[in-house]
């Protein structure tokens, strides 16, 4: 009679990096450490235990948030949907803008001179906060909601190019050549090899912008550009923290349901 012994195979031990692979991975750290401790004084994070020894002034505000004052419901609403809209126009004026940017920022469309001054334009556009364009166009068109549009939109549009050239960038060549296999100009490549490709990612990243820019809309207000941010800064001003308090109330339904939103229209189309 035989008696087979079975062996069980040995797991093999895990993957040890050398002292020469792990300096790289020390020098890392060792210099993110470096940085946080070099701006802990810039940052005047010595300053957190006034958190609490102010903790007086922090009970009002927090009395006032917790009281909200609702005599002014309508106005915060209203205010709160022109500040919606100015999001959708913002953000719809940089779709516009971004798609024809963002494919001729992408290397694997345009040629090299043509995609390296669109780049560090885009660089340039999205180096500049929203809070300077705003101020800009308000010198420009004077307080209200177009001052906010314009911000949103050509800040966005500076994000969403190079999002979307990002995008196109990681294609699959496969669809674009079959298109230009069968006589298709360098349009109909764009229009029926990477569109379709893209069209996902780039949904998905208007949707969040838009939602971004809903947030967005309400720091312009603050300079006069329209929205709730106005109301909520006068309401700040003047101490009024039970209208502070159901401003921010609002606010945060408004951007909990665009939320909500997005995520239905992104599984719909995605």
């Amino acid at each position: 009679m035989t008696t087979t012994t079975t062996t069980a195979s040995a797991v093999p031990p895990p993957p040890q990096k050398t002292l020469a692979q792990r300096v790289p991975d020390f020098l890392i750290w060792g210099v993110l450490i470096g940085l946080l401790l070099i701006a802990f004084g810039p940052a005047e994070l010595y300053k957190l235990p006034l958190l609490f020894a102010n903790s007086s002034n922090m009970q009002e505000l927090g009395r006032g948030f917790v009281t909200p004052d609702w005599t002014n419901l309508q106005l915060y609403v209203s205010k709160m949907w022109q500040t919606i809209q100015m999001a959708i126009w913002g953000t719809f004026l940089a779709i516009l803008t971004a798609i024809p940017l963002g494919l001729l920022a992408s290397r694997n469309i345009t040629p090299w001179f043509i995609q390296w001054p669109i780049r560090r334009a885009l660089d340039i556009v999205r180096s500049i906060p929203d809070l300077v364009i705003g101020m800009i166009f308000l010198v420009a068109v004077g307080p209200g909601p177009l001052a906010g549009v314009m911000a949103l939109a050509i800040g966005t549009s500076g994000v969403l190019a190079k999002l979307f050239s990002e995008a196109t960038e990681s294609i699959d060549r496969g669809p674009v050549e079959g298109v230009r296999a069968t006589g298709g100009a360098k349009l109909h490549e764009i229009v029926w090899g990477v569109i379709p490709q893209v069209a996902p990612l780039w949904t998905s990243y208007a949707l969040y912008r838009f939602e971004s820019n809903s947030r967005s809309a309400t720091v312009l207000g603050l300079i006069g550009a329209g929205g709730i941010g106005q109301v909520l800064y006068e309401s700040m001003n003047s101490f009024s923290y039970s209208e502070t308090g159901a401003i921010v109330i609002v606010i945060i339904v408004a951007v909990v349901g665009i939320d909500m939103l997005s995520q239905a229209i992104r599984g719909r189309l995605l």
